[in-house]
C-alpha cells in the first residue's frame, strides 16, 4: 500500500465516495467536504491523501496539524499533535485489513516529525465500530466532546505508546 497526495484529478472519485452510506455514517450530517477548494489547497498544516492498494485507490486521509488549522475547529489546543480524518472508499473493502495499514501509514508520517507528541481523532460516538478499530491500534478515549452538532469522543494516542506497540517483543 502506498500514500500519495491526492490532487484534483480525484474529485469524482471523493465525491462519488462521498455517497456512500458508511462514509456518511462515519460524519456529521452537516460535514461536507468542498473537494475543488480543498484539493487546490497548499496548506502547510493539512495533508490530503489517497490510499491505494496495487494502484487502485482505497481510501482517504487528512493529517491536520489541529493548533495551525484555520477553522479551528479542535479549538486551543497544545502544539505538537496532529489529527486524522480516515475513510474507505467501497463498502468491499471494509474489514480487509486495509484501514488498520491506513492508520499505521498515517501514524508513520505523523511521529516521522519528532516535535509530534500525539495523534488526536473525533469519531462520532455512534460510530462504535470506529471506537473499537481506534482502540486496537492503542487510542485511549480521553473525553467525550461537541464538535459543532454532533457528539464525538475524542481519541489520543501518545508517541511513547505508539513506539511500545510497533516494537515487537522478544520472544
Amino acid at each position: 500500500m502506498k500514500l500519495r497526495r491526492a490532487n484534483l484529478s480525484d474529485l469524482d472519485l471523493l465525491r462519488y465516495w462521498d455517497t456512500k452510506p458508511h462514509v456518511g455514517a462515519a460524519s456529521s450530517e452537516d460535514e461536507w467536504w468542498d473537494w475543488p477548494v480543498e484539493l487546490a489547497r497548499n496548506a502547510d498544516w493539512q495533508e490530503m491523501l489517497i490510499a491505494e492498494e496495487g494502484g487502485r485507490p482505497i481510501g482517504f486521509i487528512q493529517i491536520i496539524d489541529p493548533a495551525r488549522e484555520d477553522t479551528r475547529y479542535w479549538g486551543d489546543v497544545e502544539t505538537n499533535l496532529r489529527a486524522i480524518d480516515i475513510w474507505i472508499g467501497e463498502e468491499t473493502d471494509l474489514g480487509r485489513g486495509f484501514g488498520t495499514r491506513m492508520m499505521e501509514l498515517a501514524l508513520e508520517r505523523c511521529f516521522a516529525d519528532t516535535a509530534v507528541t500525539a495523534v488526536l481523532l473525533d469519531p462520532l460516538v455512534t460510530n462504535r465500530r470506529a471506537h473499537r478499530f481506534y482502540e486496537r491500534l492503542g487510542f485511549k478515549r480521553i473525553e467525550r466532546r461537541r464538535f459543532d452538532k454532533e457528539e464525538c469522543y475524542v481519541y489520543r494516542l501518545v508517541r511513547d505508546r505508539w513506539e511500545e506497540a510497533k516494537t515487537p517483543s522478544p520472544t
